[in-house]
Protein backbone atom coordinates (compact mmCIF):
# COMPACT_ATOMS: atom_id res chain seq x y z
CA UNK A 1 0.00 0.00 0.00
CA UNK A 2 1.38 3.37 -1.06
CA UNK A 3 1.35 6.01 1.69
CA UNK A 4 -0.95 8.92 0.93
CA UNK A 5 0.62 12.35 0.55
CA UNK A 6 0.29 14.89 3.35
CA UNK A 7 0.00 18.65 2.98
CA UNK A 8 3.05 20.13 4.69
CA UNK A 9 4.36 23.65 5.30
CA UNK A 10 7.88 24.52 4.20
CA UNK A 11 9.70 27.61 5.43
CA UNK A 12 12.65 29.45 4.01
CA UNK A 13 14.45 32.74 3.82
CA UNK A 14 17.38 34.36 2.09
CA UNK A 15 18.81 37.78 1.45
CA UNK A 16 19.30 39.71 -1.77
CA UNK A 17 22.66 41.36 -2.33
CA UNK A 18 20.96 44.54 -3.57
CA UNK A 19 17.55 46.04 -4.34
CA UNK A 20 17.70 45.18 -8.03
CA UNK A 21 15.57 42.85 -10.12
CA UNK A 22 18.64 40.77 -10.90
CA UNK A 23 19.74 40.38 -7.27
CA UNK A 24 16.23 39.54 -6.08
CA UNK A 25 15.73 37.06 -8.94
CA UNK A 26 19.02 35.35 -8.12
CA UNK A 27 18.16 35.06 -4.41
CA UNK A 28 14.61 33.78 -5.06
CA UNK A 29 15.79 31.21 -7.62
CA UNK A 30 18.49 29.96 -5.22
CA UNK A 31 15.96 29.67 -2.37
CA UNK A 32 13.38 27.83 -4.48
CA UNK A 33 16.06 25.52 -5.90
CA UNK A 34 17.16 24.66 -2.35
CA UNK A 35 13.58 23.87 -1.22
CA UNK A 36 12.89 21.78 -4.32
CA UNK A 37 16.15 19.85 -4.00
CA UNK A 38 15.96 19.29 -0.23
CA UNK A 39 12.37 18.05 -0.41
CA UNK A 40 12.56 16.35 -3.84
CA UNK A 41 9.62 18.41 -5.07
CA UNK A 42 8.01 18.49 -8.47
CA UNK A 43 5.91 21.50 -9.48
CA UNK A 44 2.62 19.63 -9.18
CA UNK A 45 3.37 18.92 -5.50
CA UNK A 46 3.58 22.63 -4.65
CA UNK A 47 0.18 24.07 -3.79
CA UNK A 48 1.09 27.65 -2.83
CA UNK A 49 3.95 29.96 -1.90
CA UNK A 50 3.64 33.23 -0.01
CA UNK A 51 6.66 35.50 -0.17
CA UNK A 52 7.32 38.38 2.19
CA UNK A 53 10.06 40.93 1.69
CA UNK A 54 11.50 43.63 3.90
CA UNK A 55 10.59 47.22 3.05
CA UNK A 56 13.99 47.85 1.43
CA UNK A 57 13.20 45.43 -1.44
CA UNK A 58 10.87 46.86 -4.05
CA UNK A 59 12.61 46.30 -7.41
CA UNK A 60 10.48 43.27 -8.39
CA UNK A 61 8.00 40.70 -7.13
CA UNK A 62 9.44 37.37 -5.93
CA UNK A 63 6.27 35.62 -7.13
CA UNK A 64 7.01 36.79 -10.67
CA UNK A 65 10.34 34.96 -10.45
CA UNK A 66 8.68 31.78 -9.13
CA UNK A 67 6.00 31.95 -11.82
CA UNK A 68 8.72 31.42 -14.47
CA UNK A 69 9.67 28.00 -13.08
CA UNK A 70 8.77 25.08 -15.33
CA UNK A 71 5.76 23.19 -13.96
CA UNK A 72 4.77 25.97 -11.56
CA UNK A 73 1.96 27.44 -13.67
CA UNK A 74 -0.70 26.01 -11.32
CA UNK A 75 1.02 27.12 -8.08
CA UNK A 76 -0.79 29.90 -6.18
CA UNK A 77 1.77 32.64 -5.57
CA UNK A 78 1.48 35.74 -3.40
CA UNK A 79 3.77 38.60 -2.40
CA UNK A 80 3.46 40.78 0.68
CA UNK A 81 5.62 43.15 2.67
CA UNK A 82 7.19 41.88 5.86
CA UNK A 83 6.24 43.70 9.02
CA UNK A 84 8.84 46.42 9.66
CA UNK A 85 10.69 45.76 12.91
CA UNK A 86 13.65 47.81 14.09
CA UNK A 87 16.88 45.88 13.62
CA UNK A 88 15.38 43.35 11.20
CA UNK A 89 17.68 41.64 8.72
CA UNK A 90 17.98 43.91 5.65
CA UNK A 91 17.02 42.83 2.10
CA UNK A 92 15.37 39.67 3.43
CA UNK A 93 13.03 37.45 1.42
CA UNK A 94 11.00 34.92 3.40
CA UNK A 95 8.61 32.29 2.16
CA UNK A 96 5.96 29.91 3.38
CA UNK A 97 5.16 27.12 0.92
CA UNK A 98 2.54 24.41 1.11
CA UNK A 99 3.34 21.16 -0.67
CA UNK A 100 2.17 17.57 -0.83
CA UNK A 101 4.87 15.30 0.61
CA UNK A 102 4.91 11.56 1.01
CA UNK A 103 3.65 10.37 4.38
CA UNK A 104 6.61 10.29 6.73
CA UNK A 105 8.90 12.31 4.45
CA UNK A 106 10.83 14.78 6.59
CA UNK A 107 10.37 18.49 5.88
CA UNK A 108 13.62 20.27 5.03
CA UNK A 109 13.47 24.04 5.34
CA UNK A 110 15.98 26.38 3.66
CA UNK A 111 17.61 29.36 5.34
CA UNK A 112 20.34 30.72 3.09
CA UNK A 113 22.88 33.51 2.98
CA UNK A 114 22.50 36.04 5.81
CA UNK A 115 19.05 34.64 6.61
CA UNK A 116 20.74 31.60 8.15
CA UNK A 117 21.05 33.82 11.26
CA UNK A 118 17.26 33.85 11.60
CA UNK A 119 17.04 30.10 12.20
CA UNK A 120 20.49 28.64 12.82
CA UNK A 121 18.80 25.41 13.89
CA UNK A 122 17.39 25.01 10.36
CA UNK A 123 20.21 26.54 8.32
CA UNK A 124 22.36 24.44 6.03
CA UNK A 125 25.90 24.33 7.45
CA UNK A 126 27.23 24.94 3.90
CA UNK A 127 25.34 28.24 3.49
Amino acid sequence: MTPSPQLRALRGATTASANTSEAIAEAVAELLDALVQRNTLAGQQVLSVTFSVTTDLDACFPAAIARRRPGWDAVALLDCQQMAVAGDLPRCIRLLAHAWLADGQPVRHAYLREAARLRPDLADPAS
